[in-house]
């Protein structure tokens, strides 16, 4: 309680409260941002992926939705966009815009490669069910089923300020 007193005070800066070093956990982003920053991804990102699919490359929405196979490669031209915002910036551009990172848990940094395929294998499975919609409700610290699995965590960017 007295660290908070401390750097509200100036006697500590951010800096060293939030360093990656320190024992201390960092706080995970508030529910509503993180799934604000979901929309938008799927507005800015999955749209026109839809949209070149079902239009330019099938013949329309009957067509698209007859295809097993368009449904496959847009989740998977999709996923491979978000994950490489996860390994090269550490933010999507949903996040971004509400000035969020995704780090990992233990080494507060950006994601490996790995870790990152395997949240969003993860993402979509809880997705799919009942389930993974209703984790963070009813965890304290608000991670969600991908975030557990893949040890990492959605975090207010500190650098952006």
């Amino acid at each position: 309680m007295s660290r908070w007193r401390d750097a509200k005070k100036g006697k500590i800066s951010s800096q060293q409260t939030l360093s990656p070093s320190s024992p201390q956990t960092i706080s995970n982003a508030p529910i509503l941002p993180r799934l604000k920053a979901f929309v938008i991804d799927m507005f800015l990102i999955m749209m026109p992926i839809m949209y070149i699919t079902t239009y330019i490359i099938l013949d329309g929405k009957d067509d698209f939705q007859s295809s097993e196979m368009a449904r496959w490669v847009t989740s998977f031209a999709y996923g491979a966009i978000i994950v490489g915002f996860w390994k090269i910036k550490g933010q999507t551009p949903g996040l971004k815009a509400y000035d969020l990172i995704l780090v990992d848990k233990k080494t507060k940094e950006k994601l490996s490669f790995g870790k990152a395929i395997l949240r969003y294998l993860v993402f979509i499975i809880s997705a799919m069910s009942i389930i993974g919609w209703f984790v963070p409700f009813m965890r304290k610290d608000k991670d969600t089923l991908q975030d557990i699995v893949a040890s990492s965590t959605i975090v207010p960017d500190s650098s952006s300020k």
